[in-house]
């Protein structure tokens, strides 16, 4: 019997279980339980960005987010919010969002399995896209963004941060595919913060907001679809 990575939910179709995408899955399921017991690495930052975040949601407002992890930034959210869509392509990661869901009985986030590059057909229905330390662990990033411009109602924004890690020690281009070919480390695409603000842009995007707490961190942007 097949072994479903990437879509796990009837009547999805959520592409191609290529052998990078099964991998990538496997290694987030694996690291799942050590990443939902791990602290917030600066609290401060965190806090920061959800009081941001939460200036561009309302009570009617539609929200997806991608990269979930295990539902911690979407339950901090639902109470101002009418609906999140929040999706991450770890089995393992939604099962412990969906059970820290159940725990709070938070009723209005749909927890599901699903790759971020494989949207629905552009329709528009997202007042704001979240995606959270995402981008730099894909590898069609720019096309990501493409699709979260789809995604998104005129006047949307959609709220990020991102490693940018063009300036990262020089040997963690060597390490990193070696690592997530053999299974340990998860996929990096490395583009500096130029490049990223530049993808936004050519996507559509008029950049709003752009803060960083310390270099070591990553950039949290709010860009916004032209109305």
């Amino acid at each position: 019997m097949k072994t479903h990575y990437l879509h796990r939910s009837p009547g999805e179709d959520l592409g191609e279980e290529t052998p990078a995408r099964i991998k990538g899955a496997r290694i987030w399921d694996w690291m799942a339980h050590r990443y939902a017991a791990k602290p917030v690495p600066d609290e401060n930052a965190y806090a920061h960005k959800l009081a941001v975040t939460r200036e561009y949601l309302f009570p009617t407002a539609n929200v997806l987010e991608l990269g979930c992890g295990t539902g911690s930034t979407a339950l901090h959210h639902a109470p101002h919010v009418r609906h999140i869509d929040a999706f991450d392509f770890s089995a393992s990661m939604i099962d412990i969002a969906r059970r820290k869901a159940a725990a709070g009985d938070v009723k209005n986030i749909a927890f599901r399995c699903r790759e971020a590059n494989n949207l629905c057909a552009a329709d528009a229905r997202y007042n704001v896209v979240l995606a959270m330390n995402l981008l730099h662990l894909l590898p069609e990033w720019q096309q990501v963004i493409e699709q979260i411009h789809d995604q998104l109602r005129p006047g949307g924004v959609f709220i990020s941060t991102t490693p940018c890690l063009h300036a990262a020690p020089r040997i963690l281009r060597w390490v990193a595919p070696v690592g997530f070919r053999i299974g340990v480390m998860p996929y990096l695409s490395f583009f500096s913060q130029g490049e990223l603000a530049a993808a936004q842009t050519e996507a559509g995007f008029d950049l709003e907001y752009a803060w960083q707490a310390t270099p070591q961190n990553g950039l949290f942007m709010v860009a916004r679809k032209s109305c």
